[in-house]
């Protein structure tokens, strides 16, 4: 499961139904090098396994502060960063497993509990938020529940 950062217009095209395809979108011109947006807390997060959008919670502890706190890897704590992300439809959520075993094998979400074993990757190597590379738009984080 790979859970996606979700640009503002992104948030809006969701909001009104439509999909949202990372793979989609326009690629780079040749030569030119990506140059990520710092995310800062309140962006919204999005889970190839969830059923709704969620949003990044930043505590202030990293003193980088905007209109809002500036985020960095490490900022992947889920139910104190990375919120539910309503219903989780992965089959190798050991829940999600259970309630499809006892509907006799159709696919039975469950209430979403993020289990994310590592930071955001790759994170920005030009940015330092508090000893850490700060998170870019291009970050991605990995859930245990991955399959």
């Amino acid at each position: 499961m790979k859970i996606h950062l979700i640009k503002p217009d992104m948030a809006d095209k969701l909001a009104m139904g439509k999909t949202y395809r990372p793979e989609l979108q326009k690629p780079q011109a040749k030569g030119e090098k990506p140059l990520g947006m710092c995310v800062c807390g309140g962006a919204k997060l999005l889970c190839s396994f969830g059923m709704a959008p969620s949003s990044l919670v930043v505590l202030p502890q990293n003193r980088v502060i905007s209109t809002m706190p500036v985020a960095n890897i490490m900022d992947n704590k889920p139910l104190v960063n990375v919120m539910l992300f309503g219903m989780c439809s992965s089959p190798a959520n050991p829940t999600v497993a259970a309630a499809t075993a006892a509907a006799l094998g159709v696919l039975t979400p469950m209430p979403c509990i993020p289990v994310i074993p590592a930071p955001w990757v790759p994170g920005s190597a030009a940015v330092m938020i508090a000893n850490c590379p700060a998170l870019n738009q291009a970050a991605k984080l990995m859930c245990a529940w991955v399959v």
